[in-house]
């Protein structure tokens, strides 16, 4: 082997042990930055769980104010069907017509059909928040019933940007007026 072989190995040898020091030293810093961010998430998921606690808390005190008898699905959304209709049952695809009001947990009255006209949405098109998605389908034409909306199921932390604060539970009392096939909705 020659002088200049040698150094070309040597100068890769070395190369290769710089690049495995460098890259021991960055997994170093990955662990660290890994176990960082654990920490923040155990931070935000304990912070989430409070906020919902708290939610939880003052959407139960309102029942019990209100006397209302509610029930509760996993996702925590609460329905009370008080009048029954004789349509067909809600699916996915059909278009719906509702007329509604929105109240914050205050009473306060947000939206409403009486000023803006009724509402028609596709169901499952993600017009609609998360919550009234979820409890449109339990109902059919001509039902009535009242659903409160836990923040996280409506418009979550930022609200509407309009009327509906950051973090707002809702309460929607609504009626199905009118479900007719689209399309592409089964019937």
């Amino acid at each position: 082997m020659n002088f200049k072989s040698y150094k070309a190995l040597l100068f890769i040898t070395v190369s290769v042990f710089l690049m495995v020091l460098d890259g021991c030293d960055n997994n170093v810093k990955v662990s660290r930055i890994s176990s960082n961010i654990r920490s923040s998430d155990d931070t935000v998921v304990n912070f989430n769980r409070e906020v919902v606690k708290t939610e939880n808390q003052e959407i139960e005190d309102f029942i019990k104010r209100y006397g209302w008898k509610m029930e509760e699905t996993p996702t925590g959304l609460r329905f009370k069907i008080y009048h029954l209709g004789k349509g067909p049952k809600a699916l996915i695809g059909q278009l719906l017509r509702i007329n509604y009001s929105v109240k914050l947990l205050t009473g306060e009255e947000i939206y409403s059909s009486k000023k803006s006209g009724s509402k028609e949405f596709i169901v499952g098109t993600g017009k609609m928040e998360s919550g009234i998605e979820e409890g449109i389908l339990m109902l059919r034409e001509g039902d009535r019933a009242k659903f409160i909306v836990p923040s996280h199921l409506a418009y979550g932390l930022l609200g509407d940007m309009d009327k509906i604060p950051e973090r707002a539970v809702l309460v929607y009392d609504l009626e199905v007026v009118k479900i007719s096939a689209t399309r592409n909705s089964p019937r």
